[in-house]
């Protein structure tokens, strides 16, 4: 694997941090992979503007920061706006279907895919999870992380308290059929 660079945005409360954080940690720690994590937010508690960026390689990561994300997860219009410009041509585009809303998927997307993930979080009982339902998807349909590196990272980072709810949105992101 050369370097790959995955972008995550949303607004503040979605979990977008999180999400990378998550994704980061089950790359170096149980897939043994060069992966650093950012992240970025306004200075809104909840609602402003909030990103996260993993970059991840084989060798020693140079520079930390997505420059041109190979894979860009969207969670709300405003990041779609902001962040989609700078997804690399041929790239892959993951969007939260229910709050992201695009006339046509656009020209310059190589694999394009879509998922209801905050509908998917509250019908299992929090719209919370929305985010670690995204992270299963994620994981699935890019294979940039094994499903047990992932699964294992979501479990270790939540609270004893929540940790069957975000297995099960985990598992039921990660199985969603998009159709």
């Amino acid at each position: 694997m050369s370097r790959v660079e995955l972008q995550i945005g949303g607004f503040g409360g979605q979990g977008v941090i999180l999400a990378g954080l998550v994704i980061s940690r089950a790359l170096s720690l149980y897939d043994k992979k060069e992966a650093v994590f950012t992240q970025a937010y306004g200075p809104e508690a909840r609602g402003g503007a909030s990103s996260s960026g993993v970059v991840i390689d084989d060798e020693r990561v140079d520079y930390p920061y997505p420059m041109s994300p190979d894979i860009l997860v969207i969670m709300s219009q405003e990041a779609f706006t902001t962040y989609f410009p700078k997804m690399k041509e041929g790239g892959t585009l993951i969007i939260e279907k229910d709050l992201v809303k695009l006339d046509k998927v656009p020209d310059n997307v190589g694999e394009f895919h879509s998922i209801p993930a905050t509908k998917i979080a509250e019908e299992l009982g929090n719209r919370i999870v929305a985010n670690i339902v995204m992270v299963g998807f994620i994981t699935k349909v890019t294979g940039i992380v094994r499903k047990e590196s992932a699964k294992k990272s979501v479990l270790e980072m939540v609270p004893a308290k929540v940790r069957e709810l975000n297995e099960k949105a985990f598992e039921t992101g990660y199985n969603y059929e998009e159709g």
